[in-house]
């Protein structure tokens, strides 16, 4: 599959209203053309941030490159499926190969099954796992060769799911689950190695696209888990997911590693 490259530059100081702490940096957000990805994109672009932004197939291109347009630095979209074995490493190079260094790593792209376990299948496994694991395993693994030494950063989006899981998620919450295990090994392993620090963050039910095309059935299910949130029995909002994301990519945040940020309005408190 053959997936095109844009580029767009827009003023970032102009019209953003936000200090710009990340000015220099480069941030790559995985499935990041719309939902938290897309909101994380905008976060950190607002501080300053190149954001590469990426989209999974062809079809989404157009979708990819308005949120480059509404980003207030200079910025590109790349296609790159992070469910194949080549998707990830394509990512990371074109990304290398545009902006020189990567700074900022967010393993953002991820399905989800809402569905009872009776009926969740092998396919249902096959995408999950692919996704949602190998990706975030294979995306990690090509950005270390150019990231900036010291002050890199690796935030991986995990879920509420991982340690609370609600009915009708089991493969879901298997593979966030992965993603926590794979949070606290590399935050011990890759800092000394990489100048990085690794942390997750972990949402509730947020408000996307995603939620929006579940279906009825879905939601019935998690209803109950959205009632139960202590803040509020509501869904967050993605802007609220990507703060939580920007405020552990800062510079200032260098002392925090292996956290497990829960953005889920105390849904699951450890």
């Amino acid at each position: 599959m053959s997936c095109g490259i844009s580029v767009a530059e827009i003023d970032s100081n102009a019209q953003s209203g936000l200090p710009q702490s990340l000015a220099g940096k480069v941030a790559v957000v995985s499935g990041s053309s719309s939902g938290i990805g897309k909101a994380i994109a905008i976060e950190l672009s607002a501080r300053g941030a190149h954001v590469v932004v990426n989209y999974p197939v062809p079809s989404l291109r157009q979708e990819a490159e308005s949120v480059v347009q509404i980003l207030k630095t200079a910025s590109m979209a790349v296609c790159a499926d992070m469910g194949t074995t080549e998707g990830p490493g394509h990512l990371i190079k074109a990304a290398a190969d545009v902006n020189g260094k990567i700074d900022i790593v967010v393993n953002n792209a991820a399905l989800a099954v809402n569905k009872p376990f009776e009926e969740q299948t092998l396919e249902d496994w096959e995408r999950l796992v692919n996704i949602n694991g190998r990706g975030t395993f294979l995306l990690t693994q090509a950005a270390l060769p150019f990231l900036t030494q010291p002050g890199g950063r690796k935030v991986n989006i995990c879920s509420a799911s991982s340690r609370g899981p609600p009915p009708g998620q089991t493969i879901y919450a298997g593979t966030k689950g992965m993603v926590d295990s794979f949070t606290r090994c590399w935050a011990k392993e890759l800092p000394r190695k990489y100048g990085c620090t690794v942390n997750a963050v972990s949402p509730g039910p947020t408000r996307t696209e995603g939620f929006a095309a579940a279906g009825e059935e879905a939601m019935k299910l998690l209803q109950p888990t959205i009632d139960a949130i202590p803040v509020a029995a509501r869904m967050a909002e993605s802007s609220e997911i990507a703060f939580a994301v920007a405020f552990l990519a800062e510079e200032r945040s260098r002392w925090i590693n292996g956290v497990h940020l829960h953005a889920n309005g105390g849904l699951f408190v450890e």
